[in-house]
């Protein structure tokens, strides 16, 4: 990790509105697998990008249902990091914060922070993709083969069509509501910072900018090399369960 500048605490200090954006690779922390990841098992001949399509559904709804509860399933076995729980702790000494994710998980919410703005859908609300009606999967969770297996979807119960996973797939636009917000967050905070995201999956990656043109002072948080390295203000190279939790207490010195 490298050494955090002073004026990146002096601006979090000052700040009245910060905005956090993450992207998948605060939740590999916690073990669950990057679409970037090689696929194992049944999905090793599959490309997780083309399993997230609405034509892979319609094509075959039975593999591309069992991939997303084999997904659930390790959401379901994991705990939230360090990472997680340094946002939350966050939030606690920002007047005005914002925490919007890329991920589909709930591993923020069970690390502590509300009002979490999902621009990709989330897991645990899948819903009919003729009437939309939301389903709820029933109590506990059917334990899968380690290695995946088709499943085929349920129906819905008002109108008999599949239920589809609650996610955002390629293709498919974002969720109004989640979008404007998070936009309007951008465009009027004093703080962004992008963590664990690629800064490539648009039109998320976009609210970097869009920041960065408002006046905001923008802070990257990754381990590796991304596109936002030539224009954010600050990068921070290392994962996110070390750099924030420093962060946070080098910038509030009260919460250790």
């Amino acid at each position: 990790m490298t050494p955090i500048d002073p004026r990146i605490f002096n601006s979090l200090r000052a700040a009245t509105r910060v905005v956090v954006l993450t992207g998948a690779g605060v939740s590999a922390e916690s073990g669950i697998p990057t679409f970037r990841d090689k696929q194992t098992g049944l999905w090793e001949n599959f490309d997780a990008a083309e399993l997230a399509t609405p034509y892979a559904f319609e094509r075959d709804p039975g593999l591309v249902w069992g991939w997303y509860e084999w997904r659930r399933g390790l959401v379901l076995n994991s705990e939230p990091n360090a990472g997680h729980r340094a946002i939350a702790v966050m939030a606690n000494h920002v007047p005005q914060f914002t925490l919007i994710t890329q991920n589909v998980d709930d591993l923020h919410e069970r690390a502590g922070s509300g009002d979490v703005l999902h621009l990709h859908g989330e897991l645990s609300r899948p819903y009919c993709e003729n009437c939309r009606q939301p389903y709820v999967h029933a109590a506990g969770f059917e334990n899968l083969p380690q290695d995946g297996a088709r499943l085929e979807p349920p129906r819905c119960i008002s109108c008999g069509a599949k239920i589809r996973p609650g996610v955002v797939w390629f293709g498919e636009s974002l969720p109004e509501r989640q979008w404007l917000a998070a936009r309007d967050a951008a465009r009027h905070c004093d703080v962004f910072l992008c963590v664990g995201t690629s800064s490539v999956v648009q039109p998320a990656a976009s609210l970097t900018d869009m920041a960065a043109n408002a006046g905001a002072t923008t802070i990257q948080v990754n381990p590796n090399p991304t596109d936002a390295d030539g224009s954010v203000t600050f990068t921070l190279r290392g994962p996110a369960g070390t750099v924030l939790p420093q962060l946070v207490t080098d910038t509030w010195p009260a919460s250790r």
